[in-house]
């Protein structure tokens, strides 16, 4: 074996040695790494707490089906009132402003009457005429009294006992008559003052106006120094807390709308996520010659925000249940890049796991969304604060991470 290739399998054995020990000192190839799910994200305590989420669960609920009508918001009838004139006089003073708060019983507009003087005149003299007829009926029952001791006696005849009976009778008959009187001249000082407490310095000539109900002064007619006669408008007192919903039904929509029904709502120009709601009070026999439109009325039991008298809305009739169906709030349901999804929320001791889950999203109302396929029941999603968390997995997802 020549020196040249004893050289040559020395280097081969070297570099033999060297390749094993490189080998035997590289690491074991790693498993397959698992990517990250894109669209989730965790966050802690202080997070939720400042997000302010509110937690819904995904639910099977019958389904009806739902049709819109147009509504508009007034003050209820029955605490909304326009006040005349109940004397003629000339107005003395008005002590309210438009837009002014009111009190029941508060006095409002005074009116210089001589009425009132011919009322307090009549009270007088009806109370004089009965203090008159006590005293009559009482001279009447004693002398009955005594007629009847002295028929005892024998000291009297039974026909001045008879004669004594009917006078006390008439006597009593006239204090009774006297009484009505009294009562009714007392209602008319009463009627022309209203019930309330009088002020120090009443003028006797005054008729006061009060207010009927607590509320707010809407309109005011009345002028100080004009010349009123009885039903001239003098205020309009409104209660802006008693507000109903007039619904304006077509022929189909009568048929599932009947009283005690529930009524979701929206004002016209407001965000279709502030809903309220109304439960039906009264449905009108008869159609609206002009609109060919059934009225219905419904108290509003849930005000949405920015609710006053006389605001426009698009009202939600639900009819007759159709099924059930998987539901979440309409609000959880959001749009991230392109997919439809809802977020679900998974507790991860103080703070939240959310995860997009796309799903496939069927009929809608002004409260639920309709999840046909994507999502079991059971599962807690977010509600409140859906697009706070979408905000959240939009960073995750364009690698601005968002986690903590």
């Amino acid at each position: 074996m020549t020196p040249s290739f004893e050289f040559r399998r020395r280097c081969a054995g070297v570099a033999a040695a060297l390749l094993l020990s490189a080998c035997a000192d590289a690491p074991e190839p790693a498993s397959e790494p698992v990517a990250a799910a894109a669209d989730t994200v965790l966050l802690g305590a202080e997070s939720v707490a400042i997000a302010g989420f509110t937690l819904d669960t995904v639910r099977r609920v019958s389904w009806s089906s739902v049709s819109s009508a147009p509504a508009r918001v007034i003050v209820d009838p029955a605490r909304h009132q326009m006040l005349g004139s109940i004397t003629e006089g000339r107005i003395s003073r008005v002590h309210v402003r438009e837009g002014d708060r009111v009190q029941r019983g508060q006095i409002l507009v005074s009116i210089h009457s001589h009425e009132i003087m011919d009322a307090r005149s009549g009270l007088v003299r009806a109370e004089s005429e009965a203090l008159a007829a006590r005293a009559e009926r009482e001279a009447a029952s004693v002398a009955y009294g005594r007629a009847e001791r002295l028929l005892a006696a024998k000291a009297m005849g039974q026909a001045e006992v008879d004669r004594a009976r009917v006078a006390r009778t008439a006597a009593e008959a006239r204090l009774a008559q006297a009484t009505a009187e009294v009562e009714r001249a007392r209602g008319l000082v009463e009627h022309l003052l209203g019930v309330g407490a009088a002020p120090a310095n009443l003028d006797p000539h005054d008729v006061l106006i009060r207010a009927p109900i607590d509320g707010v002064i809407t309109e005011r007619q009345a002028v100080e120094g004009s010349v009123v006669l009885p039903g001239a408008p003098l205020l309009t007192v409104s209660d802006p807390r008693a507000l109903q919903l007039e619904v304006r039904l077509t022929d189909a929509q009568v048929r599932d709308v009947a009283v005690g029904s529930v009524v979701s709502f929206t004002l016209v120009g407001e965000a279709t996520t502030n809903v309220g709601e109304a439960i039906v009070r009264r449905v009108t026999p008869v159609v609206d010659g002009a609109t060919r439109t059934t009225l219905a009325l419904a108290d509003i039991t849930r005000a949405p925000d920015g609710l006053r008298g006389e605001r426009f809305a698009n009202a939600e009739l639900r009819g007759v249940p159709s099924g059930e169906a998987i539901v979440v709030p309409r609000l959880a349901v959001q749009s991230l890049a392109g997919d439809t999804v809802v977020i679900v929320a998974q507790p991860r001791g103080e703070g939240l796991f959310l995860e997009a889950v796309p799903v496939r999203v069927g009929r809608r109302d002004a409260r639920h969304a309709e999840i046909v396929a994507g999502l079991d029941t059971g599962r807690v999603v977010i509600a409140g604060g859906a697009m706070i968390a979408r905000a959240e997995l939009l960073k995750r997802r364009e690698g601005g991470g968002g986690g903590e």
